[in-house]
């Protein structure tokens, strides 16, 4: 039983997965094509994000039996595909939830106490007070859009606050409580001064947050996107800052990504992007929401007990 690992992951995965019989290979360092030939009877597949899981690639995988993804979207998967040939496919949304609200409050936060602003400043030898004076989150109302594991994880980091907090998930039901309140995209829209997407990157969700979006809200707010790049449509967040409908936003992903994170810098950056490199209400990190030591381990024990379950 060969297991491929594409990508370089926590080695608890590996040392499960070993102890129960299975051979596992790195080839983490192999180009495309010398993983073509490797994967040929391999009843499993390890991934983050460096090859999309097409039919041309899975094509070769004749024996495939479950694609592992550490981390939890599942967009550079054809999942119907795999659902015809029966290939189980695994994610680890539970490993890095707990990251990832963590770093939704860490950004708002940040944001609302201008300490990016601030903490340059200070540096530079410039004392600006007034200029740094922020804004306190209690009393707020916080929408989140998808309540899954990473929006509940975001909620419950909430509970310290006095806020209101919302919730709208179009596929889930009966999940408000004493801290949530379930509510419709209408109420979101009327009712919120921070809004905090937490969806998979789908044909649905595909700029999302677009121009009718930003118009729709009954007041300015703040925007958290700690899910995909392609749920917010750059140039309708930038006309909404420039106009006062949106008044800072807290980013980790962004539209422009490749799959390969590192090569970002490499394509040229268009006027949009340059604003929000510019702006001071804006705060950026590079997709590491749910990227910290104690996730990179639990991705790989949730996978590794999935796996091991079936």
């Amino acid at each position: 039983m060969r297991v491929i690992f594409l990508d370089t992951v926590h080695p608890i995965l590996e040392e499960r997965l070993t102890g129960k019989g299975y051979e596992c290979i790195d080839a983490t360092s192999l180009s495309k094509d010398e993983c073509l030939n490797l994967i040929t009877d391999a009843v499993g597949i390890v991934i983050r994000s460096r090859f999309r899981m097409d039919r041309s690639f899975l094509d070769s995988a004749v024996n495939l039996k479950f694609i592992a993804r550490s981390g939890a979207g599942m967009e550079n998967i054809d999942e119907a595909y795999c659902q015809s040939r029966n290939i189980e496919l695994y994610n680890a949304p539970e490993g890095n939830r707990n990251a990832v609200g963590e770093h939704a409050l860490g950004m708002l936060l940040a944001l609302f106490n201008k300490l990016h602003t601030a903490d340059v400043e200070v540096r530079n030898g410039q004392w600006n007070r007034e200029r740094n004076r922020g804004i306190e989150l209690d009393g707020k109302t916080v929408g989140i859009i998808g309540y899954g594991n990473n929006g509940s994880a975001f909620a419950r980091k909430l509970r310290g606050f006095d806020v209101t907090v919302l919730a709208f998930d179009k596929y889930k039901k009966g999940y408000g409580d004493d801290h949530v309140s379930e509510v419709s995209m209408d109420e979101l829209f009327a009712q919120c001064d921070v809004i905090s997407f937490h969806i998979p990157q789908t044909e649905e969700t595909l700029y999302l947050a677009d121009e009718s979006f930003f118009a729709s809200f009954q007041k300015p707010i703040y925007l958290i996107n700690l899910a995909r790049g392609k749920v917010v449509k750059t140039s309708a967040l930038v006309s909404a800052l420039k106009n006062g409908k949106v008044l800072g936003a807290c980013l980790d992903v962004l539209e422009y990504e490749k799959a390969s994170f590192e090569s970002f810098f490499d394509q040229e950056m268009n006027d949009d992007f340059k604003y929000l490199l510019a702006s001071k209400n804006i705060i950026l990190s590079p997709h590491v929401g749910g990227w910290t030591h104690e996730s990179y381990f639990k991705l790989s024990n949730v996978l590794a007990d999935k796996i091991l379950k079936q």
